[in-house]
């Protein structure tokens, strides 16, 4: 991985750690503009490991590189401000862009983990609409600010105060769409898309693009 990194003339790994505790330290050290992190690691895993990141460096992005799947630990590395989620299956070219991507400040997931977002945030919209008013609805998904219930009626209210336009943009980064690709989608500048980006992610309080994604599919799924 780290050759592979190396030979890239735009990449320059600045440093290797055997964990997730040496992980934090070294990052708070380098100030590294991206991290891979895996999420199984000895000491410290790779959640708490990204929680602590994107928390004291919010100029360094966590792109999460793993072999696990389950939904759960999906959302728990997205919650902990993960830009990217990749397996480790992915192809050569697939991590490369997926790092230039996340250091411009994009957000991506890989087909099948958006398939189980978009299967789990089904499922828990079925549970919000089943249940009694003032319930509250525990799941993986549900925000760490917030109880799923809250979260979903702030979702909510916030979703009704978008344009169209905004609503058109915020379903194209659910797609995992880049800037680019999105200003080519709706026939403007990729400058005026980013603003659109950023006042989303205000409205929504989303910290990153993968965050608002996962909340513009529930959203959807309400609708």
């Amino acid at each position: 991985m780290t050759l592979m990194l190396s030979v890239e003339s735009d990449m320059e790994v600045v440093g290797q750690a055997s964990d997730g505790v040496e992980a934090v330290e070294m990052a708070e050290r380098l100030r590294p503009d991206v991290v891979l992190m895996d999420l199984h690691m000895p000491r410290k895993g790779g959640v708490a490991a990204t929680r602590e990141i994107t928390r004291s460096l919010p100029d360094t992005h966590v792109l999460v590189l793993t072999t696990l799947d389950a939904e759960e630990m999906v959302f728990e590395a997205v919650r902990a401000g993960a830009h990217a989620y990749l397996l480790k299956d992915a192809s050569e070219d697939e991590l490369l862009e997926t790092v230039r991507a996340v250091h411009r400040g994009e957000s991506r997931l890989t087909p099948q983990i958006a398939r189980k977002v978009m299967d789990q945030f089904r499922r828990l919209a079925s549970a919000f609409e089943a249940a009694p008013t003032g319930t509250t609805v525990n799941g993986p998904a549900a925000s760490s600010k917030a109880s799923g219930a809250a979260q979903a009626k702030a979702t909510g209210s916030v979703a009704e105060t978008l344009s169209d336009k905004e609503e058109k943009i915020l379903g194209l980064i659910a797609e995992g769409k880049s800037n680019k690709q999105i200003a080519a989608g709706v026939f403007l500048a990729e400058g005026t898309v980013k603003n659109y980006v950023s006042r989303i992610m205000e409205k929504f309080h989303a910290n990153t693009r993968t965050e608002l994604a996962v909340m513009s599919l529930r959203q959807r799924r309400g609708d």
